[in-house]
């Protein structure tokens, strides 16, 4: 059982981030119809939405490309920054929906932010707390770090609806905004699809991780 859990807990993100690296190849080797980069996608959504205040910039990396809610900034990644592709359409207009959301006081990302900082030191400590139950024999302390481990997934499950939401507003704002023809508005909800499916896919292996030691620690009771 443990490694069923173990085998699928692997698989199941390498699995999604095959997708989204899969459909990002794909989309950002075909040129959207209106020749217009990521940065002026982003700018054009922004503008439209009172945002001239956020700025956009080129970040280096691939698929590095985040809304920064401290700075108001939006970071895109060199090939989407610069790139005049259907790929660079969709997730400048993703990092957009993030914007958007900001601006709006989108309640699941005003949770996952005042969340954040208790979850970061939960989550980079629960294993030290695991390895120091195991090392004194202290079951409670074990099971504390189990559970300093679950916020972590917490945060992801939060996370689901503020990246879902970030892609529906993306591609209503492509379509209403005539940015892109019907193809290529297919294209943008695959894109955004394959990327929502590495959260999806996070979150159950962030669950079945915590059930792998959960049936672990608990064996130990039991015996």
């Amino acid at each position: 059982m443990d490694l069923i859990l173990l085998l699928i807990i692997l698989i199941v993100p390498a699995v999604a981030q095959f997708k989204v690296t899969s459909s990002y190849s794909k989309y950002k080797g075909i040129k959207n119809s209106q020749n217009i980069s990521g940065f002026e996608v982003a700018r054009k959504i922004l503008d439209a939405n009172g945002l001239e205040n956020i700025h956009v910039v080129e970040v280096q990396g691939e698929l590095t490309d985040h809304y920064d809610p401290k700075r108001k900034v939006v970071r895109l990644s060199t090939d989407i920054f610069h790139g005049e592709t259907v790929a660079a359409m969709a997730v400048a207009a993703h990092e957009c929906g993030h914007a958007i959301q900001d601006k709006e006081g989108y309640s699941y990302m005003r949770f996952r932010a005042m969340i954040f900082p208790v979850v970061n030191v939960a989550t980079t400590f629960s294993y030290i707390v695991i390895l120091l139950g195991l090392l004194f024999q202290a079951l409670n302390l074990v099971w504390l770090g189990i559970a300093m481990t679950g916020t972590g997934l917490i945060f992801q499950l939060v996370t689901l609806p503020v990246e879902f939401d970030a892609s529906k507003r993306a591609k209503g704002i492509i379509a209403t905004m005539g940015m892109a023809s019907d193809g290529e508005n297919v294209g943008v909800a695959n894109m955004l699809q394959a990327a929502a499916m590495t959260y999806v896919a996070g979150v159950i292996a962030s669950a079945l991780q915590i059930l792998r030691l959960v049936l672990i620690f608990g064996g130990d009771r039991r015996d």
